[in-house]
């Protein structure tokens, strides 16, 4: 974890709070980013669609032959979820092909919706995942919504 890790998953955090609120699904953000610190593509849940995740979203953006994304890193506010309800393929699955090798994520899926595993999914199929818990409260708080009775 460095810094500069710290500082985009913070970027996060506020795309985060651009995803229209939903009673079924977190509001994520994510930012891809090249080896050299440039910006491939952001995103947020619900960005374009009502059941596009965030790091769907980032990932649409890119070209699938995008050479740089073999040495990037995706930044993302929740686990990237291995489960979905609304579409064929996971956030997981989607980062496994696109062949990004690094993961970063602030807070670990709660059992809300479905049982995730998508950190250690990631790091069995060699991917580098970076947990920086310390951040997840503030991802918690653009959730609270979910959590009220």
């Amino acid at each position: 974890m460095t810094d500069v890790d710290r500082r985009w998953l913070d970027r996060t955090v506020e795309l985060s709070r651009l995803s229209p609120t939903s009673a079924t699904a977190f509001a994520v953000g994510a930012v891809l980013v090249d080896a050299g610190g440039q910006v491939l593509a952001t995103g947020y849940s619900r960005e374009g669609d009502p059941h596009d995740h965030a790091e769907e979203a980032a990932l649409a953006k890119v070209s699938r032959d995008e050479p740089r994304l073999a040495s990037a890193t995706i930044y993302s506010s929740l686990e990237p979820c291995t489960t979905r309800a609304s579409r064929p393929r996971s956030c997981t699955e989607l980062i496994l092909a696109a062949g990004i090798r690094r993961v970063v994520f602030a807070w670990r899926e709660p059992d809300v919706f479905v049982d995730c595993t998508g950190a250690e999914t990631l790091r069995e199929a060699g991917v580098e995942v970076v947990e920086i818990p310390d951040l997840a409260a503030r991802v918690r708080e653009v959730n609270a919504h979910l959590f009220e009775a």
